[in-house]
């Protein structure tokens, strides 16, 4: 069954987690599928590739290992109008959002394959939709919801987000702007995010029954513990611009640049109760009491760096450091560290090269083919396990210096001379416990006796529990396939 919702950021991505651990429980065999995605948050696959975290999530929520299959199509954002396109985890190359429109009718034969490999495998497929399911203007060779559902005969879920206002009309009206045999897809409908008083909204939900006949599956509570799972979507970022700690021993603050990625590397250390993570928006200064800048990963190094520079956040930095601040850079804030950044094949844009920062001995080509890799190794002393998900090849004298080592023996990242400035390409490096507690006691703060991962299957547990008590689980699969 698919779930598509009235807009973006309705809550597909958490709901599909939650059923999927929901069914995983009931002794059903899950995996989770989304056809299309746009997102730079993304994550390596057991099998070599790369998808939307979304649906690496999801693949969690169901005990199996992340396949390629769970996400054949990956958009990822390389500025406003254009994006880098995967296809079954391998970079296809990059379109523009008009080139894209012609580009993806021949994108549904990939997407039908990983879809039958995933129905043969499994008891049940949970889909989830793309954007808003009325997005009548983008119809046309559309693979990511009703093309899709229309394609692979799904039954569809409609999901709408009570928290945003307007529900009963986004739903409703979804259903009047359909094309009559879209409309026909779709089964039964779900409220998502209700705060207050459940009771009040019961009325509503009969009327959107009565007006467009579908099921009423469940008005589902807002669940703060939902907190604990990563974001998909930079807009979730906004949550970080305005819920400070105060009375926290650790400062961090993160410059939020137009293409940063894998921000999912930031959860753990906002999860730990001494530690404030701040993201800091366009128009506002890199704040001085900060104890630490930390450069997030980029699907676009130079033009985040452009960015940056745009902002004033490079003289900020610079100050920063002068004050004995420390630096740490993850990828894409990497590569920005050293002091140059070239891209002789025009990867990212015109062929060119950039001044990066300076503050690494290092410089960056961007040449050679997508390094996705998961990994594992020492860092400051303890474990780690993460991945590495790049384009680019660091080189310099800086790099003698590494900041961590492979298991296999190769080195990675650079840390300056004085020790205040470092950087790495791995991502999830603080994910496990004993490395983020060993970067947190180097800067003289205890991490608090948790577990990260532990917290996410708590979470993932505490949203099965919370569906299964609200929605019409049993009502729901009876119009599976």
């Amino acid at each position: 069954m698919m779930f598509q919702g009235t807009g973006s950021s309705v809550g597909k991505s958490v709901l599909v987690a939650g059923f999927a651990r929901a069914l995983t429980r009931r002794g059903l065999s899950v995996r989770p599928f989304k056809p299309q995605n746009m997102s730079n948050n993304a994550a390596v696959t057991a099998d070599g590739g790369e998808i939307g975290r979304a649906q690496a999530l999801q693949a969690l929520a169901c005990g199996v290992p992340p396949s390629v299959h769970m996400n054949p199509v990956l958009l990822k954002p390389q500025s406003e109008t254009g994006a880098q396109i995967v296809v079954q985890g391998r970079v296809r190359g990059s379109a523009r959002a008009r080139e894209y429109q012609a580009i993806k009718a021949s994108l549904l034969p990939a997407v039908l394959e990983s879809f039958n490999r995933l129905r043969a495998e499994a008891d049940i497929v949970l889909v989830e939709g793309a954007g808003s399911a009325s997005e009548i203007n983008l119809r046309e060779n559309d693979i990511a919801n009703m093309g899709f559902a229309r394609a692979a005969d799904v039954p569809v879920v409609l999901v709408g987000d009570i928290d945003r206002g307007g529900v009963i009309a986004s739903l409703v009206g979804t259903q009047t702007v359909l094309d009559p045999a879209d409309a026909a897809m779709i089964f039964g409908f779900i409220v998502n995010r209700m705060r207050g008083d459940a009771s009040l909204f019961t009325d509503g939900m009969t009327a959107i029954a009565e007006k467009t006949g579908w099921a009423a599956l469940g008005l589902v509570p807002f669940l703060p513990v939902l907190r604990a799972l990563p974001a998909e979507d930079a807009v979730d970022l906004a949550d970080l611009t305005t819920h400070r700690k105060s009375g926290a021993k650790l400062r961090i603050a993160v410059p939020w640049l137009p293409c940063i990625a894998n921000f999912d590397d930031l959860d753990p250390l906002r999860a730990e109760p001494d530690v404030d993570v701040a993201i800091i928006r366009a128009g506002a200064p890199l704040p001085r009491e900060a104890d630490v800048i930390i450069l997030s990963g980029s699907k676009a190094t130079i033009a985040d760096l452009a960015a940056l520079r745009a902002e004033g956040w490079d003289i900020d930095i610079l100050a920063h450091v002068r004050a004995g601040g420390r630096v740490l850079g993850l990828c894409g804030g990497y590569q920005m560290l050293g002091r140059i950044v070239a891209d002789p094949e025009g990867i990212e844009g015109p062929a060119g090269a950039v001044a990066g920062l300076g503050l690494l001995d290092i410089e960056t080509t961007l040449i050679g083919d997508k390094r996705l890799a998961a990994t594992e190794g020492i860092f400051l002393g303890a474990r780690f396990t993460g991945y590495e998900m790049h384009i680019g090849r660091t080189t310099g004298p800086g790099t003698a210096a590494p900041l961590l080592t492979f298991a296999d023996g190769r080195a990675d990242g650079a840390v300056s001379p004085d020790g205040r400035v470092a950087g790495t390409y791995v991502h999830g490096l603080f994910a496990g416990d004993a490395a983020r507690a060993a970067w947190l006691a180097s800067l003289g703060v205890a991490a608090a006796p948790r577990s990260h991962m532990a917290s996410v299957e708590a979470a993932l547990d505490a949203l099965a529990e919370h569906l299964e008590t609200h929605v019409d689980i049993e009502r729901m699969l009876s119009f599976a396939r």
